[in-house]
């Protein structure tokens, strides 16, 4: 089994199928986004694949050690120019398969229209620790 990890992004990814900006979604079609995405999670947690999933909001700082007894150093708000996560799947599956037909399942929530919303979705393998024997 592996661990993979599927991340949305409000922008800085490549552009999706159906690019009408968010805040151009009539209410019920926003509710049947995340109704899908909401539905996909029951069933990745009824068959065990889902470990972690979260949406982030579109705020937040790039934070940093600045020294010993220093505050630490932040930039922020996110400039219009750095990418922003939207959220994530963490999913652990028994093939590197299954997780690209997850994120293709999850690229295909419903958007604009009731078209699949069709986003790319960046799909990374988490790393693993080296065995604990290994020299």
């Amino acid at each position: 089994m592996a661990k993979y990890l599927m991340l949305k992004h409000y922008r800085g990814g490549r552009p999706a199928v159906n690019e009408v900006p968010m805040d151009q979604l009539t209410p019920d079609e926003w509710a049947a986004h995340i109704q899908y995405m909401q539905d996909m999670e029951q069933r990745l947690l009824a068959s065990g694949e889902l470990v972690s999933s979260e949406g982030l909001s579109m705020g937040g700082a790039w934070v940093r050690f600045d020294g010993e007894g220093r505050p630490p150093v932040v930039d922020g708000p996110f400039a219009e120019t750095k990418d922003l996560i939207a959220g994530w799947m963490l999913i652990e599956v028994d093939s590197y398969q299954r997780a690209l037909d997850l994120a293709s399942e999850l690229s295909a929530a419903p958007w604009a229209g009731g078209t699949p919303l069709g986003e790319w979705l960046e799909l990374r393998e988490v790393m693993s620790a080296p065995p604990a024997d290994a020299g």
